[in-house]
Order: C-alpha cells, then structure tokens, then sequence
C-alpha cells in the first residue's frame, strides 16, 4: 500500500527514446537526432534543471514494419555507452543512463562497460535493463534465437545478478593507495565470477573497478508479472506507463509488496512512471498545443503503418484521412518473433478491428482519428506549470510515485518550457531541490548507500 512521504522530493529523468513516434524529428526546427551536439545540449539543460539523469533509449536493429526496414523512425544514433561517456567530459552532476540489453549482450561484456562509464563519469553511471521479443535482433549476433517472454524475464535475472557480482568483486581496497605498496592490486582482492545454466554461461575476471557509488544504479521498465518481479529483487529505480493517480496508486501498492516479499524495503526503490509533458501559459494553450503534436505523433504514413499490423497486409493504397480499410485482415497471426510495430495484435485481432470499425462508423472517424484515438503515446500531463505542479505535487506527497522519466515531444523546446517554467513552481511548492546536495546519480535518488560487498 501507499502511505504519505514525510519528505516529499520529486525525481526527474528525460528518456530520449530509440524509436517510436513520441520525438518529431520533422519539425523545421527540429535539431539532428544523430548530432553529439544535440545531445551535450540537451544534457546541459537538463544539468541547469537540476534533473536526476537522462536517459537514452537503443535499438539492436532498425525496426520493420512487416519485414521492411520502418523509415518513419529516426535511425543511425551511436551506441548509447559511447555517447554518454562523451557527455560525461561536458557536464558535472547529471546521471547518465544507458539503456541495454540482456537478452542478446553478454553480461561479462556489459558489466565491464556500463563499469567504464560509471568509472569515467565518476558514479554517475545507470543501466536501463531490457529484454528483447524478437528474433530479427537476435540476427544480428551469433547466438541469434528467441526467446519467450518468461524466458526473456529469467535470462535478465541471471544477467542482472551475474553483472552485479562481477561489479562487487573487486574489495574496495583493491588498489593500492600509493606506490610503496608492494602489489598494485592486493592478493586476492580480484575474484572470478562463474555462471553455468542454460541461458548465461561464462567465467570472467572483472577489469574494472568500482566508482564512486559503488556499481551503476539499476533501472528497469516493470510493468508485466515477470518484470515487476525482476524490479522488485534488483531495480534500484523502476518507471512504467501507470501515470493516471489511481492506475499509479495500484502500481506502487503492488510493487512495494513484492519488495517486501523479497526482504527489500520501500526506500531501497525509487517509482518514477514514464511521462510526457504538455505546458502552455493557460489551460486552452496547453490544450491546443497537445492536439499539435499528436497530430504530428500520428501522422498519414504512421497511420497505415500502425493498421498494418493488425491487418497483416499492404494497406499503403489507402488514404489515411477515409475510412477504414473495407477487407478482412489476413487468416494468419503476425510471428511474434518479427519484432513488429504492436504486441497486442498478435491475438484476438478480429475482435480488435471490429470492435474498431464500430467506433469508426458510429462517429465518423478517418483511420487517423482512429489511431490516434486508440494508440498509445497521449499525453500524460497537459495543463499551465502551476497546474502540473499541484498535480505533481500530490503524487509525491501521497507516497504514489517518487517522480516522473519525461519523453519529450520536441527539442529542445519541450525540456526548456520544464526546466524554466515547471521547475520553479515545483521549487516553490517544496517537492524539488534548489541544487544538487551530491556528485553521484546514487545520491542525487536519495537512494540508501551500497552495502561494502557492492549490492
């Protein structure tokens, strides 16, 4: 259950997505998406709003759409560990999170990189755990296969708890403080790490040691049965799609309990729902301008991109502001393993058209209206600064969520109108801090210390 925060501090995170409609890069001022120098701006406005971290997203494979490469989506962004080391030299106190993979990494690999960057930025370091559903990402490595869903949820586990004993192996005295030490590193200070089952199997020695905070902190996306489990036993922070107060009160009541279930404490968890952010200067600004972008969120092409995956067919001859496609989708289930644009049409998709086809006649909507009706990606929060701010506000102080990770919509517009305008009214009311009170991402949580084995 939820119970009131006796200090309420709101945490806040911007998540640049890999893929998806959520960024619209088509905007005339709209900077690269590809550019490091779109990144070390973003980042230091982030850092002048004092904000926990950013976040990238990453993509294994540019996404398809029924076996063709998706051209709608923004592609050709740099490994995210590569870019936030470079971010790392441009900027002091943010977090840096890079979103990474476990089904198709290899957890010595990992470990010993996410190490580097949590070395290199001196504790600032985070790692936003993944799965992958599809086998066209598997494609890419030599070990390929997919795996399912459970499947995917007890290979990160092992991952997970393989990375972190990597990470605790070094002592924290293993290095020797100055150079009349007999050894560089002490005897025994460095031991290997085994695994052995089917699906995460290596013996390795870490390179690395430990940053400032100990290990990178842990973010995972749980809102599955198998996922809530996985942040339960090992997140440090978790954000999930519950925004609407009661979804994200019933979220929370069940996360926690979990946590209890595994001799984790409340505090030991930060609950930070993935949202966007609409702000005008009065309610019918905020308002109109939220109508702009899913506009552009969802525009002709993404469309008939979206019904194609429910249809299972070439829909392309179609016009995106008629109606409805007037033949039946295809006999066959879309193959999970093809990483297409939906999960939910790869069953009981017949129900889901008619049951769209009926909304579409009773109002008179094109197969844009529908979609951007019955699509994910709305916004979460539309409405004046100090109208968000209340809201925010009572979700901190009602122990609902510790705060929120923020995918923009435009850049950098939509992470300016947070910092100079939402920021100061949240400082006003007392939920968000006036500077940082430390160095490392850790830290900047409020999140309790690592115990000295490395947690």
């Amino acid at each position: 259950m939820t119970a009131p925060n006796p200090r309420p501090q709101l945490h806040l995170g911007v998540f640049y997505t890999g893929v998806g409609p959520q960024l619209i890069w088509s905007d005339p001022d709209a900077p690269s998406h590809t550019a490091i120098e779109t990144f070390v701006e973003i980042a230091q406005i982030l850092e002048r709003g004092l904000f926990d971290a950013f976040f990238l997203g990453e993509g294994l494979r540019v996404r398809e759409n029924r076996g063709r490469v998706f051209d709608l989506d923004v592609a050709g962004r740099p490994d995210a560990i590569t870019q936030l080391s470079a971010l790392a030299a441009v900027t002091t106190r943010i977090g840096l999170v890079a979103t990474q993979n476990t089904t198709y990494n290899y957890p010595a690999d990992l470990a010993r990189r996410l190490a580097g960057l949590d070395l290199l930025s001196e504790g600032r370091a985070g790692w936003n755990i993944v799965t992958t559903d599809n086998a066209w990402t598997g494609a890419n490595f030599r070990h390929g296969g997919w795996l399912e869903h459970e499947r995917r949820y007890e290979r990160a586990e092992q991952f997970v708890e393989a990375a972190k004993e990597l990470w605790a192996s070094w002592a924290p005295d293993a290095i020797a403080r100055n150079g009349s030490a007999e050894h560089w590193a002490g005897p025994g200070a460095i031991g290997p790490v085994e695994r052995d089952t089917d699906l995460v199997r290596f013996r390795a020695t870490a390179t690395v040691p430990g940053s400032r905070q100990g290990r990178p902190v842990l973010f995972q996306a749980g809102d599955s049965p198998g996922g809530r489990e996985l942040a339960a036993r090992h997140a440090d922070v978790v954000f999930s799609a519950n925004t609407e107060f009661g979804k994200a009160t019933a979220y929370a009541s069940d996360l926690r309990d979990r946590l209890a279930r595994h001799g984790r404490t409340p505090d030991s968890l930060r609950i930070l729902p993935g949202a966007s952010v609409v702000i005008g200067d009065t309610p019918a600004d905020a308002e109109e301008k939220a109508r702009w972008i899913r506009g552009e969120q969802i525009n002709g092409p993404r469309s008939i991109a979206f019904l194609e995956q429910y249809w299972g067919t070439d829909l392309s001859g179609y016009d995106p502001d008629g109606p409805l496609p007037d033949i039946e989708p295809s006999d066959q289930e879309l193959d999970p393993s093809r990483g297409t644009l939906a999960v939910e049409q790869r069953s009981g998709k017949l129900a889901t058209i008619r049951k769209w086809r009926e909304i579409a006649a009773e109002r008179g909507l094109s197969i844009r209206e529908l979609v951007t009706e019955v699509s994910p990606g709305h916004p979460s929060f539309v409405g004046t600064p100090a109208s968000i701010a209340d809201e925010w506000s009572r979700y901190v102080r009602e122990g609902v969520a510790d705060g929120f990770n923020l995918l923009p919509h435009l850049l950098p517009a939509s992470v300016t109108d947070i910092v100079d305008k939402l920021v100061p009214e949240l400082q006003e009311r007392g939920v968000y801090r006036t500077e940082y009170r430390g160095t490392t991402l850790r830290e900047h949580l409020d999140l309790p210390p690592l115990p000295t084995t490395g947690g």
